[in-house]
């Protein structure tokens, strides 16, 4: 029997506290989950800081991972014998379901934002290069390896395909909604999923949603909404990704500048110059990362052990709402007063923003094309989501922003009270 086809003795389940059960029973999705660098996923949390906020986010891509699998299998499984879909590409969409976050690092976002580096590269580079992931998929077919690259990369020639791992409906996002309010502990990201997999249909380039399952998209539309402002963009949690960054570029600065570091950074020199291979991307996780942050809490330099101190024992930045564009002469006003009072405010005052747009209907030409969620009719037209619904409509294409400027009060509190550039401080920031 050709590898592709072999399939295991008995079915492998693994327990799931989203899915009740995760279902495996072809060898080559076994055998790629025992691939170390699938393995790997298990030391990278889902939802990178988001701890220090919400006690339970301790998941990890390996838990989402399997939990778009799953997805993917259950949608293909209702897709069996209807038109529009070729059960040749069966194996390709469980392959691409499962690895599409092969390559995220330790603290995902902030270190690529510090390091110039894309999370996607590298998963073409695991997909591609001298890697057991590639051994297992070269052997099902010859450029196999290649097409389960094009799909995540959103360049493979069947958009339906692609449509399953990546659109404004797709098991990414419905895994990763149901699991960050799941381990997370809120109530906003749950949505009748069972609903929208049943009414889920195979068209020429992509999966559309029978009308009568509207308002259980609906709900995920806003459940998606709510999840962002209330969980990934959490004010608290973006304080803790300030001073990591900061860590970083703390990090990064002395490195270049020929600080001698008590213990050598090994893992993270070929970060410091912006070129790791795949083999030093693949040996930095958050374990290690987080074993330094604990040896650089006794660094000599004031300003890296502050922060890994801050980092490791949970003493963030406090915040307060701040739109750098209006207020340019407080925020200047400040960074020379925080100068003056001997914090570094290329450490110590950060503006960061979040924006998300929730959901978006078509816009041709635009850099990061959507394609819209399509309702199929029952007179088999189809129509686009947000001209049927009115709940979608008010949020659609609509772009929210949000500005904070996160600082240490700790540390302006410690200043003298006869201080006036104390007092300047707090007056700009309290009023």
């Amino acid at each position: 029997m050709a590898y592709k086809d072999e399939k295991l003795n008995e079915e492998k389940v693994f327990k799931d506290p989203v899915h009740r059960y995760v279902h495996i029973r072809d060898r080559v999705i076994w055998d790629l989950v025992g691939a170390p660098e699938f393995q790997r996923l298990r030391r990278v949390k889902q939802l990178g800081t988001s701890y220090l906020t919400f006690h339970g986010a301790e998941h990890s891509r390996f838990n989402h991972s399997l939990g778009v699998y799953e997805i993917v299998r259950r949608i293909l499984h209702n897709f069996e014998d209807r038109p529009n879909w070729d059960s040749n590409e069966r194996l390709l969409c469980l392959c691409a379901a499962l690895l599409h976050d092969l390559g995220h690092g330790p603290f995902s976002h902030s270190f690529e934002k510090v390091f110039k580096l894309n999370h996607e590269d590298f998963t073409q580079e695991i997909l591609l290069g001298d890697t057991t992931i590639n051994t297992i998929l070269s052997k099902v077919e010859n450029g196999f390896p290649e097409k389960v690259a094009d799909v995540i990369n959103k360049t493979y020639h069947n958009k339906l395909v692609v449509s399953l791992i990546s659109s404004q409906i797709d098991a990414d996002r419905m895994d990763y909604l149901q699991r960050d309010a799941y381990f997370t502990g809120v109530s906003y990201g749950h949505f009748d999923m069972e609903r929208i997999l049943r009414v889920m249909r195979p068209m020429e380039d992509q999966v559309v949603i029978k009308e009568s399952g509207m308002h259980a998209v609906e709900d995920y539309i806003m459940s998606r909404y709510q999840m962002y402002w209330q969980v990934y963009f959490h004010p608290v949690t973006r304080s803790a990704e300030v001073i990591l960054s900061k860590i970083l570029h703390r990090a990064k600065e002395l490195h270049e500048t020929g600080y001698e570091f008590a213990l050598k950074p090994t893992h993270f020199l070929s970060f410091f110059t912006e070129r790791p291979t795949l083999k030093e991307y693949l040996a930095l996780d958050e374990a290690v990362a987080m074993y330094y942050f604990q040896i650089w809490m006794n660094e000599e330099d004031p300003i890296l052990s502050d922060l890994c101190e801050r980092f490791v024992n949970r003493r963030l930045f406090k915040y307060i709402e701040f739109n750098p564009n209006l207020q340019m002469n407080e925020w200047m006003e400040l960074y020379r007063l925080f100068n003056k009072a001997g914090l570094n405010p290329d450490y110590y005052l950060v503006v960061d923003s979040s924006s998300d747009l929730p959901y978006d209907f078509y816009r041709p030409g635009e850099e990061e094309e959507r394609l819209p969620i399509h309702l199929l009719m029952p007179n088999q037209e189809l129509k686009e989501l947000s001209r049927q619904s009115d709940i979608v409509e008010s949020i659609s294409g609509k772009k929210r922003t949000d500005h904070k400027l996160y600082f240490p009060l700790d540390r302006l509190k410690e200043m003298s009270n006869r201080s006036k550039t104390k007092k300047r401080i707090l007056e700009i920031l309290y009023g």
